[in-house]
């Protein structure tokens, strides 16, 4: 592919331009099926409704890097994957479609992990080991900041795990709304409270055998 393609920018390939739908449509795909087998993109995205709203969803040869509600601003979440993951972005393929199924499953609640390859390469050292544990965290259960802490090494990094938390680049993947403060209440969270709300709820009520 040329380096005169699509390469230079993460926006050229975001929409389809006016004219036959269909048919550019099949050439798009056609294009990034291509581009992934050459290794000629650093990242594949697509856009999926959920229950909490649009999620991107972005992805390198090594995993699902990113997922981000609609609240994060987008555009926003793929300028910065252009600066750290690579500017080589497009939009479509398979790759994503894994995820997908397993998102679909989760909100109807016939799932409770997600099985999925994942790249942290976006979480670096403290941040990393808290999100490595919070895939721990069973379904349906929550842990306090504190607890985090704790089980992460570091009993006295409360805040730090809060930072970890909101930054965490892959939230209900790696399900840091399960982490609530110790009195109970919710904390914050990224995707906003009643994103988190209706995360809780929804694996509160799968857990009491409860149709969500």
């Amino acid at each position: 592919m040329s380096e005169n393609t699509s390469h230079h920018s993460v926006a050229l390939l975001r929409e389809p331009a006016a004219g036959d739908a269909e048919h550019l449509d099949a050439l798009h795909a056609a294009l990034v099926s291509r581009a992934s087998a050459e290794s000629s993109v650093d990242m594949t995205y697509r856009l999926l409704d959920s229950p909490v709203g649009a999620l991107l969803l972005a992805a390198t040869g090594q995993g699902v890097v990113r997922v981000a509600f609609e609240v994060e601003d987008h555009e926003r979440v793929l300028d910065a994957l252009g600066v750290s993951v690579g500017s080589r972005i497009l939009r479509g393929g398979d790759r994503l479609d894994p995820l997908a199924r397993e998102l679909d499953d989760y909100f109807a609640g016939r799932r409770h992990a997600f099985d999925v390859p994942i790249d942290l390469r976006l979480a670096r050292g403290f941040r990393l080991t808290v999100l490595r544990h919070l895939r721990e965290i069973p379904f349906g259960s929550t842990e306090s900041y504190g607890e985090v802490a704790a089980a992460s090494g570091s009993p006295r990094a409360v805040r730090a795990v809060g930072t970890a938390c909101a930054t965490n680049p892959l939230p209900i993947v790696v399900p840091c709304h399960r982490v609530v403060r110790s009195d109970g209440s919710l904390g914050g969270y990224l995707g906003g409270l009643p994103a988190k709300e209706r995360l809780l709820a929804l694996e509160h009520a799968v857990h009491e055998g409860v149709r969500p």
